[in-house]
């Protein structure tokens, strides 16, 4: 079992490390992914603004040969009324007529609407190309130090990763899954040592007995308090830990 404990540790030991180093980039992912989000969103709006320019002008080039066939058929209508032999063909070729009329004025309209809309989407285009490009300077910043920094720990982090999967290998399954699903609930810190009478993690002391009972090294405790694995001062030195 202590060789059990000491390997818990020496994982906790390296996730610290490798917590750390991720720490060293701070927001820089976060922000990065807000930043991938925003420009994404501006240019999927962008995209839904040019293709409601195209489909507007479409249906204003639709309406105008709609326009151009009615006053066609309207010029033929009006000649007609010079040859009408009675005045049920007279009220019906006028009522055609005032048809054509109303069903221009109101294809005009629309057509109107259409330009003011094309017009509106085209202003919306303008404004929002400088807020991208902006955008785009700023991720391009961003991403450059995040490169930066993790070309710097690039090295260490492997060697950890390589230490920790050599030492995961070494432990059963499921202490393993326990590891993992502690550390998931703190926060990264699974595993806590004895420190001044106190668990490390959440700094409630820890009863005499109970403290007797974990530095004899022969059995998992868990912090009755955060439930965390708790170990003795001399399983975290063997595992390297020269924290007092």
């Amino acid at each position: 079992m202590k060789n059990n404990l000491v390997l818990f540790y020496k994982v906790q030991l390296i996730d610290r490390n490798i917590d750390r180093l991720e720490e060293q980039r701070g927001d820089l992912p976060n922000a990065v992914a807000g930043l991938e989000g925003k420009l994404e969103n501006l240019k999927k709006d962008i995209a839904e603004k040019e293709q409601l320019k195209i489909e507007s002008a479409a249906k204003r080039e639709e309406n105008n040969e709609k326009i151009k066939e009615l006053l066609d058929n309207q010029k033929r209508a009006k000649a007609q009324l010079y040859k009408v032999r009675n005045n049920k063909e007279y009220d019906t070729i006028t009522k055609s007529i005032d048809a054509a009329d109303g069903e221009c004025n109101r294809l005009e309209k629309e057509s109107d609407s259409l330009v003011a809309i094309i017009e509106k989407a085209e202003q919306d285009i303008i404004e929002l190309t400088p807020v991208i490009e902006e955008l785009v300077a700023d991720l391009a910043l961003k991403n450059s130090e995040l490169a930066m920094i993790k070309e710097n720990s690039a090295i260490e982090e492997k060697r950890l990763l390589e230490e920790r999967e050599a030492l995961v290998a070494q432990m059963k399954k499921a202490d393993h899954s326990l590891y993992e699903r502690v550390r998931k609930a703190k926060r990264g810190l699974a595993v806590a040592r004895i420190r001044r009478n106190a668990c490390s993690g959440c700094q409630t002391i820890i009863p005499a007995q109970r403290q007797l009972e974990i530095r004899r090294n022969n059995r998992m405790f868990t912090c009755e308090y955060c439930g965390r694995i708790i170990v003795s001062a001399e399983i975290a030195q063997e595992a390297g830990d020269s924290e007092d």
